[in-house]
């Protein structure tokens, strides 16, 4: 019986035997996990970019996620830049969870270390967010910052042991002192007018006389 007789195909020895294609499984991650790696990428893309120049749709392609899955996690593009300048800027509870239990200049060194740490390690973006990133003058940035310069001087406050936070004028001296890292921060990183280390003597001698001289 040959070939067309038997009414089926016959693989020549000549012929390679079918493969079956590969499946490629993209590794899942858990809702929180996939939600960091989305913020990641668009700190860093806020950071290299005016906020005029950054899609959702770039965050999610270098995110390797859908660009439904960044609306999903943070709204619209503008929401998401908000929840960009609000990482960037507030100090989160861990780093006074972490300060050590010694006395106020031990405390005053660890916070200002943390700071730089921070700024230092995350530069571009943080540079871009203290900046606005191009929306400087829009309301909702402006309410964000202004947010983050209040955690700020509360996290001061709870550094050097003031537990009485109610004073107007002791969270407004609070807030000068944040305003004044900011700055000093951006003479370093930025201008490179002074050296890491003149910033972190300038701003832990500062802090340390504003708790034996002026904060009651």
């Amino acid at each position: 019986m040959n070939r067309e007789d038997s009414g089926t195909v016959a693989i020549s020895e000549a012929e390679p035997a079918p493969r079956t294609m590969p499946v490629i499984r993209r590794r899942r991650l858990e809702p929180d996990a996939r939600r960091e790696q989305i913020m990641s990428v668009a700190v860093r893309l806020f950071g290299e970019r005016p906020y005029a120049e950054v899609s959702t749709t770039d965050v999610a392609r270098d995110a390797g996620v859908a660009r439904g899955l960044v609306n999903h996690y943070f709204g619209t593009k503008k929401e998401l830049y908000l929840e960009v300048v609000r990482v960037m800027l507030t100090v989160p509870e861990v780093a006074l969870e972490r300060l050590p239990t010694g006395g106020p200049a031990e405390r005053v060194d660890a916070i200002v270390t943390w700071f730089l740490d921070v700024v230092s390690r995350h530069s571009t973006s943080w540079l871009a967010a203290i900046t606005a990133g191009g929306m400087a003058g829009d309301t909702d940035v402006d309410q964000v910052i202004a947010e983050a310069i209040d955690v700020a001087a509360d996290s001061v406050l709870a550094a050097v042991g003031v537990t009485e936070r109610s004073d107007e004028a002791l969270r407004g001296m609070a807030r000068a002192y944040v305003g004044m890292c900011t700055y000093t921060a951006r003479e370093w990183l930025q201008r490179g007018a002074l050296t890491r280390a003149q910033v972190h003597t300038l701003l832990t001698t500062t802090l340390l006389a504003m708790v034996e001289k002026v904060f009651p």
